[in-house]
C-alpha cells in the first residue's frame, strides 16, 4: 500500500502510556539501547520520543492520567485482543538476562522454540508498567 505521494507506508512508532515516563525511559534506554530523540512540551504534560539504536523503531511515551482498568497480564502477554508484547532480539539471551540482573521481572521462563525455528528461544519480562517484553535469540525469517 502506498501513500498519496507514491512512497511506501512506513512504521512510525508505538505509543505507550506510562505511570512514570522517566522510569520507562530509563528501562528502555539502559536495557534495550533506545535514546531520547525528542521531547514535546504540552504545558502541563510532555511527550518523550525514544529511538532504537539503529533509528528504525520509536517509542512515544505519554504520562498516565488514570489507573489501569485491569491487572497487567503475565506470561507472554494478554490473551484478549490487544498488543500482546514488544519483542527484541539479542545475540545471547543468557548474557542479556545477566546484564539486567534484578531488573528482569520474568513473566514466563525461557522457552525453546527450536522445533518451530531452529535455534530460536525466548523469555518474557515485564517493563516498569507491566507491559510484556519478549527477548529472544535465534529467530530468522524463512
Amino acid at each position: 500500500m502506498a501513500s498519496d505521494k507514491g512512497s511506501p507506508v512506513q512504521f512510525a512508532h508505538v505509543g505507550m502510556t506510562c505511570s512514570d515516563q522517566e522510569q520507562t525511559e530509563r528501562f528502555y534506554t539502559r536495557y534495550f539501547g533506545f535514546r531520547r530523540v525528542r521531547t514535546v512540551d504540552l504545558g502541563t504534560k510532555k511527550l518523550i520520543f525514544l529511538a532504537s539504536s539503529d533509528g528504525t523503531f520509536r517509542l512515544e511515551l505519554f504520562q498516565a492520567t488514570a489507573s489501569p482498568p485491569v491487572t497487567a497480564p503475565g506470561g507472554s502477554g494478554p490473551e484478549w485482543p490487544a498488543l500482546k508484547h514488544l519483542a527484541f532480539a539479542v545475540p545471547d539471551l543468557e548474557a542479556f538476562l545477566q546484564s539486567m540482573g534484578s531488573a528482569a521481572v520474568i513473566t514466563q521462563q525461557t522457552v525453546d522454540l527450536g522445533g518451530i525455528v531452529p535455534g530460536w528461544k525466548a523469555i518474557w519480562l515485564a517493563d516498569p508498567d507491566g507491559r510484556i517484553v519478549e527477548v529472544c535469540q535465534g529467530y530468522a525469517d524463512e
